[in-house]
């Protein structure tokens, strides 16, 4: 399926209403074997026994993957166990919440819809599960269906150090093994019928490094937020396309590492305005704006492909003949959220003639509510309390700034920010220069991200800061649950404590 088909993905639980485009698509993936779909009230069974380890992949309202699972008690099963064994016989009654593993029964990806980075979501949430469910691991036999083509030459152990290596190709287990399982044993006749596999399995285990025995956690809300943050170089490039080329892989390191936000800085795409340079200022930047949709749609589908949430930082718009300074979060569910600049700088009115904006909102994400301010506007308190009322988790902040002096400004005002509105704020620049474009000489940034200063918090709230001026990316992760304890019980609370009967703050 062409990426640029999808109008939007989700991720949801398996519903019994679901079950004729189940089977269909069971039927399509496993065409290679016997009695390869599940029958309707193994569903019914799975669903009522454990809802939470049943979901499917959703793009376009129609089912694109699936993943099954159950918990089982892992002691109580030998290492050669087989399919059958411990499914108890297709019952699912070996499944139990006193269970110490989450056990995957079932996982495949349509064939028209492979190579979107589907699975990896699959397994993501398998690993969220587990972690919040507080289980030991995951565990599954995978199939090797490309070993019947070696099994006169090869063992299943060579042949599994051969696929470890990339000298063989197996997509099953080249897939587990990318999605950090390691092959723990091999188990003959797992799954009856499975000719390709020469009746062969790999045990594969991913575990749980979060563990804790006694304690269990139920909760499927995302408390710790993993943010990555892009200190992009400014230098020359010859295409639009030699830019995105950039961004993605940019976007492919930080999502390498589960990384659930991208941010992009401001004007990160201002080296194209290199060629307009025989024009005046002001009309070179309009030239820069009729890109704006094309790299909007290219993160969009970068967002969906690598999974992940792209803050775009932000880029000249122009709308009813009016030039703007805007930036979009493209989610990794397929929709598009739009934000803009609020407050523009003298120069950027005086030099390119951009108009403020009027939209100030938060954004709902699977991460919780964000807010997203361009620079300047980080240096108004008033812009980001209204979102702190509005349930504001995550405040980001794509800048752009020449001097140090300019940047300390946005630094300092993005760590207040951050105090004053119990929130997390994270900021991302560029550095570098760009010779050949006028008023864009000289960058300095240095990407951080800023909490609250309470105990719970670094003692000077910064939890994560890059080298300054050097490209590079910082990753961070944020516990939005602080976030909760800290607004009822920390040493001091901002929000709580305002003297609402002296003064307030209004929307118009």
């Amino acid at each position: 399926m062409d990426i640029k088909e999808i109008d939007t993905i989700e991720l949801k639980y398996l519903d019994i209403n679901d079950y004729q485009e189940l089977k269909q698509a069971m039927i399509e993936v496993y065409h290679d074997l016997e009695n390869s779909y599940w029958d309707e009230h193994h569903i019914k069974t799975l669903i009522h026994k454990f809802k939470e380890g049943q979901v499917v992949i959703k793009v376009n309202g129609h089912i694109a993957g699936c993943a099954l699972s159950i918990i089982v008690d892992y002691e109580t099963f030998s290492d050669d166990h087989t399919y059958s064994e411990i499914t108890e016989d297709y019952t699912f009654n070996s499944h139990t919440d006193k269970g110490d593993m989450l056990y995957g029964i079932e996982v495949f990806i349509r064939p028209e819809f492979r190579g979107l980075r589907l699975g990896r979501r699959l397994y993501d949430y398998r690993k969220e599960l587990c972690e919040n469910l507080n289980l030991k691991g995951i565990a599954f036999g995978g199939r090797i269906p490309n070993y019947h083509k070696y099994a006169d030459k090869l063992s299943p152990k060579a042949y599994i150090e051969k696929v470890k290596l990339k000298e063989i190709h197996d997509p099953v287990l080249n897939f587990q093994i990318s999605n950090d399982f390691h092959p723990s044993k091999i188990i003959k006749g797992y799954l009856e019928g499975d000719t390709g596999s020469n009746d062969f399995a790999v045990l594969l285990e991913w575990d749980n490094i979060y563990y804790q025995k006694p304690k269990k956690i139920a909760t499927q809300n995302k408390e710790v937020v993993r943010i990555g943050l892009i200190q992009w170089q400014m230098r020359p490039y010859d295409s639009l396309k030699d830019m995105m080329k950039q961004a993605e892989y940019f976007v492919d390191a930080v999502s390498g590492y589960r990384s659930d936000f991208a941010l992009f800085p401001e004007f990160f795409n201002a080296p194209l305005m290199a060629g307009n340079n025989h024009l005046p200022v002001a009309q070179a930047i309009r030239e820069l704006a009729k890109h704006t949709k094309e790299i909007v749609q290219k993160f969009s589908e970068l967002s969906i492909s690598y999974n992940i949430n792209i803050i775009t930082g932000s880029m000249p718009e122009i709308r009813d003949e009016k030039l703007y300074n805007v930036g979009y979060l493209c989610k990794r569910d397929g929709s598009i959220e739009r934000y803009e600049k609020i407050h523009v700088t003298p120069d950027e009115e005086k030099v390119w003639g951009m108009q403020g904006g009027n939209k100030l909102q938060t954004f709902d994400t699977d991460c919780g509510k964000i807010g997203i301010l361009i620079c300047y506007d980080s240096e108004f308190p008033e812009l980001s309390r209204i979102l702190a009322d509005d349930g504001m988790d995550i405040l980001f902040v794509p800048f752009l700034t020449d001097t140090q002096n300019g940047y300390s400004r946005v630094r300092h005002c993005a760590q207040a920010r951050a105090i004053e509105n119990e929130c997390y704020v994270a900021i991302a620049g560029s550095v570098g220069n760009l010779p050949n474009v006028e008023n864009m000489d000289i960058q300095y940034a240095q990407s951080m991200v800023f909490t609250p200063c309470d105990f719970a918090f670094p003692s000077n709230g910064i939890k994560a800061e890059a080298t300054p001026n050097t490209e590079m990316i910082l990753i961070a992760d944020v516990d939005l649950s602080l976030l909760k304890e800290l607004n009822q019980h920390g040493s001091v609370r901002n929000l709580k404590d305002r003297r609402k009967d002296v003064y307030e703050l209004k929307r118009k």
